[in-house]
């Protein structure tokens, strides 16, 4: 199974910022929709990923005056990102390896999603008690 069924799912609209938009205003953003990092894009492309552990990190260097930097002072980049063919278990792999929580899913360029280690985590969850029940299903019919 690959990431596209996940966001069949889950849907394909994700909030993002600009490189140019206020720290601040990024915070606000995150606590206001209470998610954990967003995509950031610039004319259409994703050059970066502003999670909490960027803001914490830069808030503990430079203390309140963090707040006053812009989104491209902070932001990781380049974001690591994944397609829609990926498979749900090279998520997995890909996100423990690099201890990221968050992937973007960029297509042809194109940002289509964001999914996260949840996401991808209750999807092997679902598919693996779905098999479960198949085969004993099977088995009480046999």
């Amino acid at each position: 199974m690959t990431v596209a069924t996940i966001l069949q799912g889950k849907g394909r609209n994700v909030i993002q910022v600009r490189s140019t938009d206020s720290l601040l205003s990024a915070v606000q953003l995150l606590a206001d929709k209470r998610i954990g990092c967003v995509p950031v894009v610039d004319d259409g492309q994703v050059v970066g990923i502003l999670s909490e552990r960027d803001l914490v990190y830069r808030v503990a260097k430079d203390g309140a005056s963090a707040l006053d930097l812009t989104v491209g002072d902070v932001m990781t980049s380049p974001a690591i990102t994944i397609d829609d063919q990926t498979p749900v278990i090279h998520g997995l792999s890909l996100m423990t390896k690099r201890r990221i929580r968050h992937l973007p899913v960029v297509v042809d360029g194109e940002l289509v999603g964001l999914i996260s280690i949840g996401d991808l985590v209750k999807f092997r969850i679902d598919r693996i008690e779905s098999e479960a029940a198949a085969l004993r299903d099977y088995i009480q019919t046999a």
